[in-house]
């Protein structure tokens, strides 16, 4: 079956496999039966990061922040609100660099919010500084059509 596609869940990380024309019915996780989109970032740590890089076959776009940070703090609002008109075709993923410093530093996350937009396990664009939703929804599209 060539149309399912690979989707971890964000509540428990496992992955489930959905047919690309059921992703707009609300899919559940099989194995928590929780909604696999919420119109909420998940947010990653350092054990749950590659899985959803990596196994995720739609697009992963993260926010690397901080809880010190005020234009992430700004930028929060904008996230959830960009994550409610992305989904189900991009999934977005919060990280706190603070608590995560390893997945910063791997990176190369030099300024916050940085917003990395991931494909097939690889970053293919990234964007620093805060920006509205319509800003963020515009950026992760252009860079995915």
């Amino acid at each position: 079956m060539t149309d399912a596609l690979h989707l971890v869940c964000p509540h428990c990380n496992a992955v489930n496999r959905v047919p690309q024309a059921r992703l707009a019915e609300s899919p559940r996780c099989g194995q928590c039966h929780q909604p696999l989109f919420s119109a909420r970032p998940a947010d990653l740590s350092a054990a749950s990061f590659d899985r959803h890089i990596g196994r995720n076959d739609i697009p992963v776009l993260v926010d690397f922040w901080a809880p010190w940070c005020g234009p992430c703090r700004m930028m929060a609002p904008a996230f959830v609100q960009a994550a409610g008109m992305l989904e189900p075709h991009f999934r977005l993923a919060k990280v706190d660099t603070e608590a995560e410093q390893a997945l910063g530093a791997r990176y190369g996350i030099r300024s916050i919010p940085t917003l990395a937009l991931f494909r097939g396990g690889r970053e293919i664009a990234r964007q620093a500084g805060a920006m509205g939703a319509a800003d963020i929804v515009r950026w992760a599209r252009s860079h995915t059509a």
